[in-house]
């Protein structure tokens, strides 16, 4: 498997639309052994998004096992993800690989229904919550072209430099 570049902000790439995928194929799971690859590698990686690697296409990959342990779904992989059902709202602290050198206080919905399909195409549906449910989220937001930066309520209090970025 192979570690890809990932675009950093102010890239304008990280803004396009992705596109539903429609062939479900091995050079589809060949990229996604790769994109996983790439999260794993990356400091703090709990999900990435296939537009954060110039391909944009609908894509995520979550795992939040670093940080949850065994409390949560483990990896995930949705491609064509739908956002079926959200609710509770909580302001938490995210950043990004996309965003190496910030972070910041975001609204998300505390507790979700999303709706995929997995590598071979099958239907997936997972409900999620807590850290999980926002990492999805904030994934999902990548495939219309949004970072966190998009959804923060001020730039003025709302958004930290980083003080160190380093793989957990």
């Amino acid at each position: 498997m192979t570690v890809l570049s990932i675009l950093t902000y102010p890239d304008a790439r990280l803004q396009r639309k992705a596109e539903a995928v429609q062939v479900f194929d091995d050079e589809l799971l060949k990229f996604v052994g790769d994109l996983t690859e790439t999260m794993y590698a990356g400091p703090g990686g709990v999900g990435i998004a296939a537009p954060q690697v110039d391909r944009h296409q609908r894509i995520v990959i979550v795992d939040v096992r670093p940080k949850l342990g065994d409390d949560c779904h483990g990896l995930m992989v949705l491609i064509n993800p739908e956002l079926m059902a959200w609710e509770g709202m909580a302001v938490g602290r995210e950043g990004c690989m996309s965003v190496p050198d910030f972070t910041g206080n975001v609204i998300r919905a505390e507790r979700i229904r999303v709706q995929a399909q997995d590598v071979s195409g099958r239907e997936r549906s997972f409900e999620c919550e807590g850290f999980e449910a926002r990492a999805v989220q904030h994934e999902m937001d990548h495939l219309d072209g949004f970072l966190f930066l998009d959804r923060l309520v001020s730039r003025k209090t709302d958004l930290f430099r980083r003080k160190n970025y380093q793989k957990s």
